[in-house]
């Protein structure tokens, strides 16, 4: 059995039906083995009623919101008047050493968790547009793993590399990511130090956020196949959606990402075990 491991893992599980049912049916009939089930998503009590007793198998996280959707808390400082998460990725940096600011992140986080637990036990730990990244907002996440005995916590170190299709480079979304890529980079060099001393275990890469809205078939293949060839575990994250007409073309490309064949052959060819942080 190789000690190189690919881990497929639709994030927003729990964020809409549609959503849901893809996770359904890519685990049923398709490569993926991991999910992040978001607690204060729309469709949470469909995907743990109507889908998680379907996937047995299936790899479950919690994807730590404090970005978008209700609050499961009164967090004032995250929240607008109707209870609602209203700040963004800069000012959750700016106001991430605040330790009112704090408190309010770890009792959210603790709700969410502890929601998510009623229903399944979760090997992973994740977040809504990687705000657990966040340094101070990292410390919070890595107690919480080790209070709730939650085995890993997603860290976002990408390799840089480039897809052979121009139009994935001229747009104005790939700038963007490049800018991410160099963010969450250091930010993962700083989080893993405070991994070291804690027990809790990571991936080593991450495939994901510089084709953010854009991954396909093609941005995994290429993604595996800059990394060195040693042991390591590699998340690769998507969104993927099968159902709804309304849904971004990018989500359905994702989606077909978990049937594709060609690309499970590539990945077994490449060295890689596919499986999810429940079985590692």
């Amino acid at each position: 059995m190789t000690d190189r491991k690919f881990i497929l893992n639709a994030d927003d599980f729990g964020m809409s039906n549609d959503f849901n049912r893809a996770v359904l049916y890519a685990c049923e009939r398709g490569l993926l083995k991991s999910a992040s089930l978001c607690a204060n998503g729309p469709a949470f009590d469909n995907a743990v009623n109507e889908i998680l007793p379907e996937c047995q198998s299936l790899g479950v996280g919690v994807h730590l919101n404090i970005i978008e959707g209700k609050a499961l808390t009164h967090c004032h400082l995250l929240t607008d008047d109707n209870g609602n998460f209203n700040k963004g990725y800069l000012s959750l940096i700016l106001k991430s050493k605040n330790k009112e600011f704090q408190k309010q992140i770890e009792a959210e986080f603790r709700a969410q968790i502890e929601k998510a637990m009623k229903f399944v036990k979760p090997d992973h730990l994740d977040s809504h547009v990687h705000t657990h990244a966040i340094p101070e907002i990292f410390k919070i996440v890595v107690k919480l793993a080790k209070e709730y005995n939650i085995p890993y916590i997603r860290t976002q170190h990408e390799a840089f590399y480039t897809v052979p299709k121009v139009s994935k480079h001229l747009n104005l979304r790939y700038p963007a990511n490049i800018l991410k890529i160099l963010l969450l980079n250091y930010f993962t060099k700083l989080n893993k130090k405070q991994l070291e001393a804690s027990g809790i275990k990571t991936n080593d890469y991450l495939l994901g956020v510089g084709y953010t809205g854009m991954m396909d078939k093609t941005t995994v293949e290429c993604g595996l196949k800059v990394l060195p060839e040693v042991n390591c575990i590699v998340e690769a994250l998507i969104h993927p959606c099968k159902y709804n007409s309304n849904i971004r073309n990018s989500h359905y490309n994702e989606f077909l990402i978990t049937q594709n064949k060609e690309l499970e052959n590539e990945i077994y060819r490449l060295g890689f075990e596919i499986t999810n942080y429940k079985q590692l």
